[in-house]
């Protein structure tokens, strides 16, 4: 039988916009208002975890070809766009993957960007998600080149049950070890996102918020949500976040916590007896389009305006035809302001007409989570 290929990226990027030059004012809206304040750098495409909701080892095996080094951009021409993302009112920049830390001299990108400001002067918060493989020998010298905080995925605290799903082989007590040392360089507070998948580790819920408990670390409950074609998603897998909050509750009383900000994603529980608190980001069961301010660059430089696209804008031709920085600027102020994107409210809506059967998404691999 024939082995299963799914492409990670669209063939042919959506050609971007060459009108009328727009000079970066701080502030860029698109057709519903949402400003430009977040952006998701890719700085690679591989990974060494094969986790079954992002990179099933059935496509992600051995013989799959990744991006050629020459494909991505370069840590020069990620400065570049995001010194002009930056121009536009982007204040927080997380770096992600696959599996960032892969990516060698990574800490050489953080110097740069940690040096890029607000337009008003202010540092951008600058982070970064991991698998935690890394993260043990590699968070000082993260912290010393810049980084804010980490983001660390783990989605079981039972080894042999994490073994099976990240299906590399790796034990929880390095990730484990990770966060312990993030913290004690001072990426905090470290946040743990734990993506729940129905009838996998959803037994994992309550142990992992026993274990967070108390630890200065934010624990966050992921829906498992239908990005790429990958994962096989299916409806049927889904837990709500409501369900998890009360399977917490019913060990740990807890108390709905004010949010942070307009555009974030989770929302917040404290413990009543002030221990902490936990997250749920539910962009199945409770969609959060109306208030997203992210855009998304991928490994090789395409523009995505949503987690759930099939196709982007290819930012990298503009870098290495020689465009000026002015005329990238108002390509990327194009885009977003004819931006119209919110594919988790019409999927909640039951909107039959999202994508058609054969459309390929983008993987969540190639534009991180």
């Amino acid at each position: 039988m024939a082995r299963r290929i799914i492409p990670v990226a669209d063939v042919s990027a959506v050609p971007v916009f060459s009108g009328p030059v727009q000079t970066p004012s701080g502030v860029l809206r698109d057709t519903l208002s949402r400003p430009l304040q977040d952006l998701r750098i890719s700085v690679t495409d591989r990974c060494n975890f094969r986790c079954v909701y992002c990179m099933p080892r059935a496509v992600f095996d051995k013989d799959y070809a990744f991006l050629p080094h020459s494909a991505l951009l370069s840590f020069e021409e990620i400065e570049r766009l995001a010194r002009l993302f930056v121009a536009h009112g982007v204040e927080k920049i997380r770096l992600t993957g696959g599996e960032p830390l892969l990516r060698k001299n990574l800490e050489f990108l953080i110097e740069r960007l940690a040096l890029l400001t607000t337009p008003e002067g202010r540092p951008l918060d600058l982070t970064l998600t991991t698998n935690g493989s890394l993260l043990a020998r590699k968070a000082r010298s993260l912290k010393d080149a810049g980084l804010t905080r980490v983001t660390v995925s783990l989605d079981a605290i039972d080894d042999t049950l994490f073994r099976h799903m990240n299906d590399a082989d790796f034990a929880v007590d390095d990730v484990l070890e990770g966060i312990a040392v993030a913290q004690a360089v001072g990426l905090t507070p470290v946040k743990v996102n734990m993506v729940v998948k129905r009838g996998t580790n959803d037994t994992e819920i309550v142990p992992m918020a026993r274990h967070f408990k108390g630890s200065g670390c934010v624990l966050r409950f992921i829906e498992y949500m239908d990005v790429g074609t990958s994962n096989g998603w299916n409806m049927a897998e889904v837990l709500p976040s409501a369900d998890v909050v009360a399977r917490i509750a019913e060990h740990f009383p807890l108390a709905p916590l004010e949010a942070h900000s307009a555009a974030e994603t989770a929302q917040r529980w404290g413990y009543t007896d002030g221990s902490g608190e936990i997250g749920v980001i539910s962009s199945v069961t409770r969609a959060f389009c109306g208030t997203c301010t992210r855009a998304r660059l991928s490994t090789e430089g395409k523009l995505y305006l949503c987690l759930f696209a099939s196709a982007g804008h290819d930012l990298r031709a503009l870098v290495r035809n020689g465009s000026s920085d002015a005329e990238i600027a108002s390509a990327v102020a194009h885009i977003w302001q004819a931006r119209t994107d919110r594919y988790s409210q019409l999927r909640g809506s039951g909107d039959a007409a999202l994508h058609s059967p054969d459309e390929r998404r983008v993987e969540m691999s190639y534009i991180g989570g």
